[in-house]
């Protein structure tokens, strides 16, 4: 499998590095298709993967000097993607690696992040996680990880149906178009989120929705399993708030 890949990389990947392929819906196309004619039949995921891996074992190395990727406004939707990526890893149980790897993953990505921060291409949003992760500013929330939610869900404040939350006890996000701006957790997570849309009891966040609104808001959701103390509820929001830095948590701390 090993000279095959080498072989599809080196007809496709037009001086980018693997990410590069692997993110770019073009280059990738391309790769795979390069796949194919050496004979490989793996599923797109597997032979992503296994392009990334062999990048990391550092057997890409062509002696020729890698094209660079940059965008000058990342800024604008560096956030959104963070958001997308973090909350796809938790609904799904995957790394990062995976998703990109894999066509259906990658593809409610896109829709996540664009729904966070409308009007930019899927090569953007994408490539804006492969920049934080190579900054070390998408640290894994080990905690999170451990302590496995029911349910997890991310939309629209503007589309929310209060009554359809669940009465039981976890942990939320309220992300704002470039920031996060409030970590919470709550016995009753309907009563809780109720009450914040009603008239929030953490001024910062109240003001914010009384000036701004709820437009391009959205709610993240992480339903608990039933028997997670009140301790370990609140270690978790303690770890979101550390990694967040929420706006309007922080402004208390």
């Amino acid at each position: 499998m090993k000279p095959g890949l080498l072989g599809a990389f080196l007809a496709a990947h037009d001086g980018f590095s693997a990410d590069r392929v692997v993110a770019d819906r073009e280059l990738n196309a391309r790769f795979i298709a390069a796949c194919r004619r050496a004979g490989l039949t793996q599923p797109v995921r597997d032979l992503n993967i296994a392009l990334l891996n062999l990048r990391k074992s550092g057997e890409l190395e062509t002696g020729v000097k890698v094209r660079r990727t940059r965008f000058s406004d990342q800024e604008e939707y560096r956030h959104a993607s963070e958001i997308a990526a973090r909350h796809l890893e938790l609904k799904h149980g995957v790394s990062w690696d995976v998703i990109v790897s894999t066509p259906e993953l990658i593809a409610e990505f896109d829709a996540e992040a664009a729904s966070l921060a409308p009007g930019y291409d899927s090569l953007r949003y994408r490539w804006a996680v492969f920049s934080l992760r190579k900054q070390r500013k998408l640290a894994p929330e080990l905690l999170g990880r451990v302590v496995s939610p029911v349910s997890v869900t991310l939309g629209a404040i503007s589309d929310l149906d209060v009554d359809s939350i669940a009465v039981a006890q976890g942990v939320y996000l309220f992300h704002g178009p470039t920031a996060t701006l409030y970590v919470g957790e709550a016995e009753n997570l309907r009563k809780r989120i109720a009450k914040h849309l009603d008239h929030s009891d953490n001024k910062g966040l109240a003001r914010w929705f009384w000036g701004s609104g709820i437009e391009g808001v959205h709610l993240e959701l992480r339903v608990l399993p039933p028997d997670t103390t009140t301790r370990v509820r609140r270690a978790l929001e303690a770890e979101l708030i550390q990694s967040r830095r929420p706006v309007f948590n922080i402004k208390l701390m």
